[in-house]
């Protein structure tokens, strides 16, 4: 088949499923754009998605399977991998193995995994990364509607009067369902934030909650019976289609139901509370969107349970603009949902019934079916460490550094008898514990579907052909699972074959009472598929579920069910007085892997930082841009202080995202316990008792090279790298005396090549060096008990051909000859634009955001920088006043 010109494929970020459209050239060039006809972007990109062609080089990349530290051929790597499960299930049993999987994968690849161990090994032992981020979500779908249903779709989000964001900062995670927002917020969509930071979505919004430590249930339950009790509940909708509506009303008997009660249960003003309440009385059309901030947590099922409770109550469900609406963190959560990669499900959306085991097992005439559910991602790692689990394979994720407890992790990695990663890149954090590594596709290279958000499946194209020796996931899965002896169902030539298979499988025995049907697909043409919403009917997709009022239960009724606010796992206590909220950074994906190679998406937070209240702080000894060492029962990291009244007292904030490779002190997962919701098993990031002193540096240091550098060791030195346009930028800081700063001296400077400048200052404590090959800049090295210079000149002169004589006196002196252009920290990552650029551009007159984009083009894109553009322009307009 000839390959087009332009082609459209999906972005693999966020659970909103972008369309792109990308035109290849030679060399692995590529123009990325937004697709217009795609109906979840309409042509808009988030800054991640528009940086994707940065990230399609192979440097890096894994291109050939490996059996230790040595490559291998397929043949070999394939054969030891089936030979050493098949052994290990022989000796031990078919729980004895298990596969971790990832919302990365396409649909195609989970299935194909699924069907291998749940039909051919016997065990229910697989789960996805997506227990991390959806899975209360999916416990509380299944107990309320009968099956992991989304009863909405994105048009609601512009139909909608209200919306509430609970636990979800959009802005940050899916601005471009922001920007899909805006013009109903331009006739007077109100919005609600319920978050305990003051995020740029609570900024955006007409009321932020600030809300105590997990106290989401109370709230929720709160305006339940506030609704009851003025009347507001659809009686009608209740008689006709909905069971234990009495039983919730006896648990909220339980407690007192006062507004006073509720604000100061949450932390709140009453004055909010009653406004909440009021609004959302008096809003038919609603929509609650809830995310990883409510699933992330040990009452995440019931917090979930508690929004759907309310729509449920006042019939606000089914209908145009008005939903309880589960938004994923990943491109396929939704697809490994479909197809079983949770441990707790079978296969499209059927259990572990006798019945559904049955239909499964006659349809994949599998020989060994899995009894029941298996062990869930905490769980799982836990048997790992504990010898049950003797053989482990990684699929397209990194949980070395994305799990909770991160160090017991490792451990259990590296002490397990087997371990087999799949992944695209050769260095993460997790392959360096692997026995086996099996190069896959990544982005550009794969062939399948995937769903988003709102239930539309979309298809992802190959622009480029398969790199070295990297392969589909579900032909590695099919490969070895071949070699096991299943040579006959797992046969498939082309992930299309894969897709139809799952395709009849959803629509098998299917009489109408399993809404997950993608029959009309069966029969499509594969490379034509358009991004369409299931169930899948021969008259099309469908937006919106539950319409008529009937839903996935038994009766056909919605359940309610009583849920009961808790207290956090841990309380803080005189020992760890604060608490401690992960999450993620506006233009970081995940574990970085890919994100990371994007220069301009290494911008705005280029380093682990911990956001903490100014009285906090205080109390610490901290101010801003100090180092600040967090510490918790499980372990320590050590970021950069961002002081911040944005943070709620009390709280620290770290972002999840940083790595060995990238900042190895800044990993936040290692301090988290792995507390977990005790139906859906979704680990409690959101609150770990914490600690906070300050790190206490006496010196630093920044070291500029055209190759990454490894982190010299020391136990006293905090290290970090960017990849920055033309250069790696390693930033370092020291507690240790002159003996490890030469020592880090000496290790960075081991290798240099080209004719070195130096000049070292005593009085100042300063080593400058710069090596320079021809007239090109390889590498720098400063190093100062004071303060370090700007670092964006040096790092430009990283892309100048030949420098000049200035260039080089310059280099000796520590700062450039003239004055200094100080772009300040990047807001737009889109188009590059600094602070100091926006803070110009308002002094000069500028006076709105649509100015500012006007003169800069900043937040003319995804729109994300656009509350941070309006707290710059505040400041200016304050300023010039």
């Amino acid at each position: 088949m000839t390959q087009p010109a332009t082609l459209a494929t999906t972005c693999p970020y966020c659970g909103v499923g972008c369309g792109v459209t990308a035109s290849a050239a030679a060399g692995r060039q590529v123009d990325i754009a937004g697709d217009p006809a795609h109906p979840a972007n309409y042509g808009r990109l988030c800054s991640k998605g528009a940086a994707l062609a940065r990230t399609v080089g192979l440097d890096g990349r894994l291109l050939q399977p490996m059996i230790g530290r040595r490559g291998a051929s397929w043949a070999r790597a394939a054969s030891l991998v089936a030979r050493t499960f098949a052994r290990t299930i022989a000796r031990h049993g078919p729980d004895s193995v298990a596969f971790y999987v990832s919302g990365q994968l396409l649909t195609e690849d989970y299935y194909a995994a699924n069907k291998l161990m749940k039909g051919f090994i016997g065990s229910g032992n697989i789960d996805t990364n997506s227990r991390l981020c959806m899975a209360s979500a999916v416990a509380a779908h299944k107990q309320a509607f009968g099956a992991d249903l989304v009863p909405g779709c994105y048009e609601d989000l512009e139909l909608a009067d209200l919306v509430v964001f609970s636990g979800h900062n959009a802005a940050w995670t899916h601005p471009v369902l922001v920007r899909r927002m805006e013009a109903a917020r331009a006739r007077g969509q109100r919005w609600v934030c319920i978050d305990p930071r003051r995020t740029d979505t609570a900024e955006m919004s007409d009321l932020h909650l600030a809300i105590g430590p997990q106290a989401d249930v109370r709230l929720w339950n709160g305006l339940l019976a506030h609704l009851i009790g003025h009347g507001v509940v659809d009686r009608a909708f209740i008689v006709a289609h909905v069971e234990g509506f009495s039983a919730v009303e006896t648990e909220l008997a339980r407690d007192d139901q006062s507004i006073s009660a509720i604000a100061s249960d949450c932390g709140l003003d009453p004055e909010d509370v009653a406004r909440f309440y009021a609004l959302f009385a008096a809003t038919e059309r609603t929509v609650t969107l809830f995310s990883m901030g409510s699933n992330q947590s040990q009452q995440g099922v019931a917090k979930a349970l508690a929004v759907i409770n309310v729509h449920l109550a006042t019939g606000r469900i089914g209908k145009p603009g008005a939903a309880p609406f589960s938004i994923t963190g990943q491109p396929n959560a939704m697809g490994g949902r479909e197809t079983g990669g949770l441990a707790t499900t079978l296969a499209a959306h059927m259990d572990f019934s006798e019945l559904e085991r049955d239909r499964v097992r006659r349809f994949w005439s599998a020989p060994r079916m899995a009894a029941g559910q298996g062990l869930k991602a905490v769980e799982m790692f836990d048997a790992v460490r504990d010898g049950r689990i003797k053989a482990i394979w990684i699929m397209a994720t990194n949980p070395a550094v994305s799990m909770p407890d991160t160090a017991s992790v490792r451990a259990a990695l590296r002490d397990c008898p087997f371990v087999v990663v799949s992944e695209a890149m050769a260095q993460t954090d997790t392959t360096a514990l692997a026995h086996v590594l099996l190069p896959a596709l990544a982005w550009g290279e794969r062939n399948g579907v995937v769903t988003n958000s709102e239930r539309r499946v979309s298809r992802q194209r190959p622009i480029f052909p398969a790199p070295g020796e990297a392969r589909a996931d579900w032909a590695i899965i099919a490969d070895v699972a071949t070699r096991m002896g299943h040579a006959d169902a797992f046969s498939w030539r082309a992930s299309a074959e894969v897709f139809r298979e799952y395709a009849r499988l959803t629509a098998f025995e299917n009489e109408g009472e399993r809404l997950l049907n993608l029959a009309g697909l069966i029969d499509a043409d594969y490379d034509q598929l358009p991004p369409v919403q299931w169930p899948v009917t021969s008259e099309g997709g469908t937006a919106r579920l539950f319409t008529e009022g009937r839903f996935q239960t038994p009766d056909g009724r919605a359940r309610m069910v009583p849920v009961a606010p808790k207290p956090p796992a841990e309380a803080v206590d005189p020992s760890f007085p604060l608490w401690l909220n992960t999450g993620r950074v506006r233009d970081q994906w995940h574990t970085m892997t890919r994100t990371a190679l994007a220069p301009e998406l290494n911008r705005h937070a280029p380093e682990p930082y911990v956001e903490i209240h100014p009285d906090d702080a205080a109390r610490a000894g901290l101010s801003e841009g100090m180092l600040a060492r967090v510490r918790t029962a499980r372990g320590e990291a050590v970021a950069v202080a961002k002081i911040t009244d944005r943070q709620r007292p009390g709280g620290l904030f770290m972002p999840m995202h940083w790595t060995d490779a990238l900042a190895p002190q800044g990993r936040s997962n290692d301090l988290i316990a792995p507390h977990r919701d005790a139906v859906s098993g979704q680990p409690e990031f959101k609150h770990t008792p914490a600690r906070l002193t300050a790190w206490r540096d006496v010196w630093r240091g920044v070291f500029l090279s055209r190759s990454r550098a490894d982190r010299p060791a020391g136990p006293g030195l905090v290290w970090r790298r960017t990849v920055r346009e033309a250069c790696h930028q390693h930033e370092f800081a020291g507690r240790g005396d002159e003996v490890e700063r030469a020592f880090t001296a000496r290790a960075l400077s081991a290798g240099a090549r080209g004719d070195m400048l130096s000049l070292d200052d005593p009085a100042t404590g300063t080593y400058r060096r710069a090596w320079i090959d021809g007239d090109r800049l390889q590498q720098v090295l400063f190093i100062t008990h004071g303060r370090l210079p700007p670092r964006d000149w040096l790092i430009d002169l990283f892309a100048v051909d030949s420098l000049t004589a200035h260039d080089r006196a310059a280099l000796l002196v520590g700062r450039p000859m003239g004055a200094v252009e100080d772009r300040g920290v990047t807001v737009c990552a889109c188009f590059g634009v600094g602070e100091r650029a926006i803070a110009a551009a308002a002094a000069a007159g500028s006076r709105s955001v649509e100015a500012i984009g006007t003169a800069t083009r900043a937040g003319t894109n995804c729109g994300s920088c656009r509350i941070e553009i309006n707290r710059i322009l505040a400041k200016e307009i304050t300023h010039a006043a």
